[in-house]
């Protein structure tokens, strides 16, 4: 069976369930000699629901969906719980995919359409004008 969810109800439950981690760190490793500043970009949502989760990773098309493990000694009383995720340019793809229709997570979505696409928003393959649509949310 090859049904797809819509973008808006993919974004309802990203605004609800999802969680977006974008940040900027020092790393240090054993391969360079100095620390140096890397972005960590990924997006997730978790629930419990597997046909969902299945559904939102099919109708992205990318990132990954993994049932996740928990270490506690009572987590065998608990439902399973599957994850999907994505990071860097999936992440991006994403974003632009679900910011016309999100609310919770806007500023984070945008954070990283910035990041990736600083000088050439609304122009080229963009799925959105962003200074256009911004202009028609305020």
């Amino acid at each position: 069976m090859d049904f797809k969810l819509d973008i808006s109800y993919i974004a309802g439950l990203f605004d609800g369930e999802g969680s977006i981690y974008y940040k900027q760190l020092i790393e240090k490793r054993k391969t360079r000699k100095n620390p140096t500043k890397v972005w960590k970009i990924r997006m997730e949502m978790s629930m419990t629901d597997k046909n969902v989760m299945e559904l939102v990773h099919q109708t992205l098309g990318c990132g990954t969906l993994n049932e996740r493990k928990f270490l506690k000694p009572y987590a065998k009383t608990w439902k399973k719980q599957y994850r999907w995720q994505c990071s860097h340019r999936d992440a991006l793809y994403v974003c632009k995919l679900l910011w016309p229709h999100t609310i919770v997570k806007l500023h984070k979505i945008e954070q990283i359409i910035d990041h990736y696409e600083p000088d050439i928003q609304g122009v080229g393959d963009n799925l959105i004008d962003l200074a256009l649509e911004r202009s028609k949310r305020i």
